[in-house]
């Protein structure tokens, strides 16, 4: 039985399961081509991890012959999601706004990224003013 959350990924299955998500499916020899001639991995290395990711619950992998067909087991939003979700879990105490903050500067936003974190940061001010704005049961103007 497959796992609802998947483990996390190492930094070298982030390497893979970017080039799976991109070419959607995939042999293991398109992957090694790529991350050979980007990071001078061997195949053996290549299919070890993409071994790992199908262990993990990352990817599927259909036997094709004598090779297999990767493809992503979930979208790469919800693995995203997820290690957002952890990182903000391990935060301490009072650091959300600091990382949230160096997050947006180390990011590449469009207009419309930024028009909705703008959305999203008054939506989420708008209970407090909505607080603020009653004193003892009367609405303060």
């Amino acid at each position: 039985m497959a796992r609802e959350v998947p483990d996390s990924l190492t930094v070298a299955e982030w390497k893979v399961m970017k080039i799976v998500w991109r070419l959607k499916s995939c042999a293991a020899r398109e992957v090694y081509e790529e991350v050979g001639d980007v990071h001078g991995w061997a195949p053996s290395t290549t299919k070890t991890v993409l071994r790992r990711l199908v262990d993990k619950g990352h990817l599927t992998a259909t036997p094709v012959g004598t090779s297999y067909l990767y493809r992503p087991a979930r979208p790469a939003w919800k693995s995203l999601a997820g290690a957002a979700d952890t990182l903000l879990d391990n935060t301490l105490e009072g650091m959300d706004g600091k990382l949230l903050a160096y997050m947006v500067k180390k990011s590449k936003l469009t207009p419309d990224d930024l028009a909705q974190l703008r959305a999203l940061l008054d939506e989420h001010a708008q209970p407090e003013a909505d607080a603020d704005a009653e004193i003892d049961g009367e609405a303060r103007p």
